[in-house]
């Protein structure tokens, strides 16, 4: 059984929308490269078509993982989360004691993160020393660098 992963509306919609993508048109591209490869005579001696087959394996084990990532996803009403304290999709105002530097990321799906866009995942080390902590709390975490203090100075959905 795959594990249950939280995503909001945009991120579920995402991955739906690259699994009906495979299912269709990288299907049908790799239906096309197996019968140019087919054309080409000797099936045997055919590296082409060999590669195309397994081009095709590959994409049918990708449509697979995004069906069971699917079955296992569970949408999160973000009108009902708690911002008293961290949890996964909110959004957390952070200050770093050392330096004084503010920052701002939302706790998602490892799927959804996007670190450039301010969307860390849940299973990350910093989200995992913010989850469950409050405003004004300070958290004290391990990253590849050494040790980092952040302050949290603001928590929303």
């Amino acid at each position: 059984m795959a594990e249950v992963t939280y995503y909001t509306q945009e991120g579920l919609d995402k991955l739906k929308e690259e699994l009906q993508y495979l299912k269709t048109e990288g299907r049908a591209g790799i239906a096309r490269a197996i019968a140019e490869a087919r054309d080409k005579g000797d099936l045997s001696e055919n590296a082409e078509y060999d590669a195309a087959k397994e081009a095709q394996g590959l994409h049918e084990a990708k449509i697979a993982k995004l069906e069971s990532v699917l079955a296992s996803a569970r949408l999160i009403d973000e009108s009902k989360l708690d911002t008293s304290k961290v949890l996964a999709l909110s959004i957390v105002k952070l200050k770093n004691v050392k330096n004084g530097a503010i920052m701002s990321y939302q706790l998602v799906s490892e799927t959804e993160a996007d670190l450039k866009a301010g969307k860390i995942s849940v299973k990350s080390p910093i989200a995992q020393g913010l989850l469950g902590k409050s405003v004004g709390e300070k958290a004290t975490i391990d990253v590849p660098a050494g040790k980092i203090e952040l302050e949290i100075l603001e928590i929303s959905r």
